[in-house]
């Protein structure tokens, strides 16, 4: 492995990364409680910082992407941020307030609580394909909880990397919050240092070696990976609905999102009233096609060629392609990639094997409900579900009888919105949590605390000093032992 990274403004090393750790833990050991109107004050001034700069986030996304939709940026990158921070100044007060939990009668008059304590010096890895958001809702948790952050940005996305690392330190020293880039390299660097929280959003496979470079130093993780996420429609739910809710949900950001839907499960028969209703709501939502300013670009070439052998691949073994629109020389140059249905491919092709992350969408007719949760506890958990279906009593069985990081029922993408809600995976789909109170607490030691009271020496504990006696031995009975 290389010791010298190339970052978007200038050249890394590993002692880069290790100088930034050690100033954030020196700052930390200094201030190791920032008191509440600190925090409110980092969390306004992040807020700021992201209101002030809209364009030059609009931009940098654009250039990073080769075509991001402006107003896809605004929604996912921006508001998306800013609706967290704003959360977190909202609840912040009764976050840091003690909890008062019971205490046994055995342990009377003495009482018990929760502190909240930051943990101290947080890692954060963010992915390309939401560089700001998934960089900056983190922050907001970890700085609500007092913490200093680093922050590592994806070597996909240069531009929003310098970016965020400019308008961060127009209020940020180092020693709070640093931003760094660099090359693939640099993460397994970045994850081998000993933070005292490391948050790593990206795929399940770069998460392993995540995970296996942070073992040495045993720092806790919370990882955020992706998955096929499935949709299943109900006999009975109208398509149309469901496919203008799908629609959405898989052309917003071209299908690079970790929750995207990822596969279609509808019952018999109803293919063809899909495809049908696919093909209107493709037009609805993009008049002018992939060439739309409203459609982002697939981030890279190598993503692009990916997307098409995966295509190719599903055809070769038999399943039926239907692009929604016939790509032009145009937007293949853009990487602008139509959303294209896949029918029923098999089982073993790469679409069936490999979460997708582009506008491909495969479509497979089942028997049923109780198929669809077969063939959902066949596979890995999924970071999402999305159930269409206005029947209480089966939304109730498959909640009860599938595993999956989050749902959202009659929608999909909506569940990651929520900011009251927690955001995490299980299984493969990752582990750990964060966003709302879920996120303070993750970067947050929720210290228990036993404060005992009596009088003078005595204590009801007294009764259970040696030398043991009856009135011991009685009481211990009474406790259970």
């Amino acid at each position: 492995m290389s010791n010298t990274i190339e970052d978007t403004d200038k050249t890394v090393t590993t002692s880069d990364f290790e100088a930034i750790f050690q100033s954030q833990k020196t700052a930390y050991a200094n201030s190791r409680y920032p008191e509440y109107q600190d925090r409110q004050y980092k969390l306004k001034t992040l807020e700021d910082l992201l209101l002030s700069h809209r364009d030059a986030i609009i931009a940098a996304l654009n250039a990073d992407f080769g075509h991001r939709s402006p107003d896809e940026t605004r929604l996912a990158e921006i508001s998306g941020s800013v609706i967290h921070i704003r959360y977190a100044r909202k609840h912040l007060a009764k976050w840091m307030l003690p909890q008062r939990r019971g205490t046994s009668i055995w342990f009377l008059p003495g009482s018990n609580r929760i502190q909240a304590q930051p943990v101290g010096v947080v890692g954060i890895m963010a992915p390309w394909n939401y560089p700001i958001n998934l960089a900056v809702a983190p922050l907001a948790s970890a700085l609500a909880a007092g913490n200093r952050v680093m922050i590592k940005m994806s070597e996909y996305t240069p531009e929003s990397t310098k970016l965020l690392k400019t308008i961060l330190a127009k209020a940020f020293d180092e020693s709070e919050v640093a931003v760094v880039g660099g090359a693939a390299e640099a993460a397994s660097q970045f994850a081998e240092l000993p933070f005292d929280h490391l948050l790593f959003t990206g795929s399940s496979n770069v998460g392993r070696k995540v995970m296996a470079a942070a073992a040495p130093n045993l720092t806790p993780l919370t990882l955020e990976l992706g998955g096929k996420s499935p949709v299943i429609i109900a006999k009975d739910y109208p398509m149309e609905v469901a496919a203008s809710r799908i629609s959405f949900g898989k052309l917003f950001n071209a299908g690079q999102t970790c929750v995207a839907p990822d596969y279609i499960l509808l019952p018999r028969g109803k293919i063809d009233d899909f495809v049908t209703w696919m093909g209107r709501k493709y037009v609805d939502l993009l008049p002018t096609g992939a060439s739309s300013e409203d459609y982002t670009a697939i981030i890279d070439q190598r993503n692009a060629n990916r997307l098409t052998a995966i295509l190719d691949d599903a055809a070769a073994k038999g399943a039926t392609i239907i692009p929604l629109e016939q790509a032009s020389d145009t937007n293949k140059a853009r990487r602008k990639f139509p959303l294209t249905l896949v029918l029923n491919p098999p089982s073993d092709s790469r679409i069936m094997q490999e979460e997708i992350f582009g506008p491909l969408l495969p479509v497979i007719e089942t028997d049923g409900l109780d198929d669809c949760i077969s063939r959902i506890n066949a596979g890995d958990r999924p970071l999402a579900l999305y159930y269409f279906s206005n029947s209480q009593s089966e939304q109730d069985r498959l909640l009860r009888q599938t595993h999956s990081g989050g749902v959202t029922v009659n929608d999909v993408l909506l569940q990651y919105l929520q900011v009251a809600q927690p955001f995490g995976g299980t299984g493969n789909s990752g582990f750990g949590s964060y966003h709302g109170w879920e996120g303070f607490r993750t970067f947050s030691h929720m210290k228990p605390v036993f404060t005992q009271r009596g009088f003078g020496d005595f204590t009801g504990l007294k009764l259970l000093n040696p030398p043991y006696g009856p009135i011991a031995r009685r009481l211990i009975t009474m406790m259970g032992g």
